[in-house]
């Protein structure tokens, strides 16, 4: 489906992306979750062939993505704030999608666009931002490419339309698995989509794996600073906060019954630690680190 090795790109003197490596040979849904300016968006550019790498080696279903004719057949990549004509409506969008997808399916469309009650006559540039989320929602689904590229996928999506997205996407890829790659920067709104995530971080992706192993990351213990600092011996530290003989701490460790009992017997509170947290405090200690 798709492999990286060593990929690299500038803009200019400026790298974006740095020896990243990352494979995936079966059809899943997969989470890109990265800061603001990790390289998130450049990733998804250079796998859907809109920008060429500088160096290493990249195959997206089995060919080179960058100006390659076979390339929409293969990849769909639909952007945040995805560039419709200003003239477009909705039927403009079904049209074109059917034109440039190979594997349109536009009984799926029109069920996602009845779905969403969409206004099919209505400039889509005058739509309110979930409306536009939608679209993108639509076109990406329909296109039933190979591999498929949504970027911010809820973005402007209220807890209902949500919900109905998800069901959707979860539908779709059963009737028809596919390499789905969902980007965010707010991983709790499709973490329970995703069976694996790539963390992308300061250019490069720096941890890939099932989703279920990462969500048990993230050890947040609290009690007296005696108790925790006894502990936490031995672990990477994530986060530290103290107030007076108190002391709260996310440790990178999986939480498990072990841990529960130890901080037990220690008279210490331990809980699992929220993933976005986590993955924040993550990301910001690798940077801490290398000061």
């Amino acid at each position: 489906m798709i492999k990286l090795e060593n990929v690299s790109f500038s803009y200019g003197h400026n790298p974006v992306l740095k020896n990243v490596n990352i494979s995936e040979t079966e059809p899943i849904i997969l989470g890109l979750w990265g800061r603001n300016g990790s390289g998130k968006t450049t990733l998804m550019k250079v796998l859907s062939g809109m920008e060429n790498i500088d160096s290493g080696f990249i195959n997206v279903n089995g060919i080179a993505p960058y100006n390659n004719k076979e390339t929409m057949k293969n990849i769909t990549y639909m952007q945040e704030n995805h560039p419709f004509s200003d003239l477009w409506d909705v039927e403009d969008a079904l049209r074109f999608g059917a034109y440039f997808n190979e594997k349109w399916d536009q009984e799926l469309a029109e069920n996602l666009v009845n779905l969403f009650k969409l206004p099919r006559k209505k400039k889509i540039k005058n739509f309110s931002k979930g409306m536009q989320t939608m679209v993108q929602i639509v076109v990406g689904l329909a296109s039933k490419a190979p591999v498929t590229i949504m970027d911010e996928p809820t973005n402007g999506l209220d807890a209902y339309m949500r919900k109905q997205f998800k069901d959707a996407l979860l539908n779709t890829v059963e009737e028809d698995p596919r390499l789905i790659i969902l980007s965010t920067h707010h991983i709790d709104e499709i973490e329970a989509l995703c069976e694996k995530i790539a963390i992308i971080h300061q250019n490069t992706i720096v941890r890939y794996e099932e989703m279920e192993e990462l969500k048990m990351h993230g050890v947040h213990l609290s009690g007296t600073a005696e108790a925790v600092e006894r502990l936490m011996e031995g672990h990477t530290i994530l986060e530290k906060r103290r107030l007076g003989k108190q002391m709260n701490v996310m440790l990178d460790a999986a939480y498990s019954d072990e841990w529960k009992t130890r901080a037990k017997e220690a008279g210490v509170t331990a809980e699992k630690a929220a993933l976005q947290d986590y993955l924040v405090n993550f990301t910001t200690k690798k940077e801490v680190s290398k000061i």
